[in-house]
């Protein structure tokens, strides 16, 4: 039976709560199809999730997200989204390129990153399949090695690596505008989603740079309310 609701993960973190709302926001207004929000939130899993903070973690669901299969009942397809991004497209064009064949897909970045810092003065780690994991398409049954025991006790290389599959060829790759990268990329008219991936515009050292005024237009239709004439 074909899946009818997008179901999409979106990794929060207490330091950027309007950074969720806002995604959730750019994604409900262009969706011609039916999608279904859980925030990744670590007060919300309970005993799930054990593993200790890193000092390297720039978020609060650096390795939470891997979660997404287990929390779907490794059934169907899920998406993981970073909260630092801003859907510009409708979903269902995303929805459009699963493909069985793969167990994740994802944009397949090449690239170093222009900057040591990222917000708040947080490293900005360098390592093979960076961003990689900032935005998949799990077809979960094929993910059944993320066990909250793998996610809990992993090392970080394993899991943004994707370790936990048999080899590379089980990874789909998306077009890069489905996770285009704010300033390490120039900008396009065309990016579908774009990744505020140093710094949100809620930031104030971010605030000017490409597609600011996008999120911003959309974090004021997050807040209408059509009050009594």
């Amino acid at each position: 039976m074909e899946q009818q609701t997008v179901r999409i993960f979106v990794g929060f973190d207490s330091k950027e709560v309007v950074a969720y709302h806002v995604l959730a926001q750019s994604i409900i207004e262009k969706s011609s199809i039916p999608v279904e929000f859980s925030p990744i939130v670590l007060s919300n899993l309970g005993g799930l999730f054990t593993r200790e903070r890193n000092a390297l973690q720039s978020t609060e669901f650096s390795f939470s997200r891997f979660l997404t299969p287990y929390l779907s009942g490794y059934q169907g397809w899920s998406i993981f989204m970073d909260c630092d991004m801003l859907m510009r497209t409708d979903i269902a064009e995303l929805w459009a390129l699963r493909d069985d064949r793969y167990a994740a897909m994802c944009v397949k970045h090449d690239y170093q990153p222009k900057i040591e810092t990222k917000f708040l003065g947080q490293t900005q780690t360098k390592y093979e399949k960076k961003n990689w994991s900032s935005f998949i398409l799990f077809n979960n049954d094929k993910c059944r090695a993320l066990t909250p025991d793998f996610v809990n006790t992993a090392t970080g290389l394993q899991l943004h690596q994707f370790k936990w599959l048999e080899n590379d060829d089980l990874i789909g790759e998306l077009p890069v505008t489905w996770n285009y990268l704010v300033n390490e990329y120039d900008y396009r008219e065309d990016a579908r989603n774009v990744h505020f991936t140093d710094g949100g515009p809620y930031f104030d050292e971010y605030k000017n740079d490409d597609y600011a005024e996008e999120w911003f237009a959309a974090r004021e239709r997050m807040l209408f309310v059509q009050q009594r004439a």
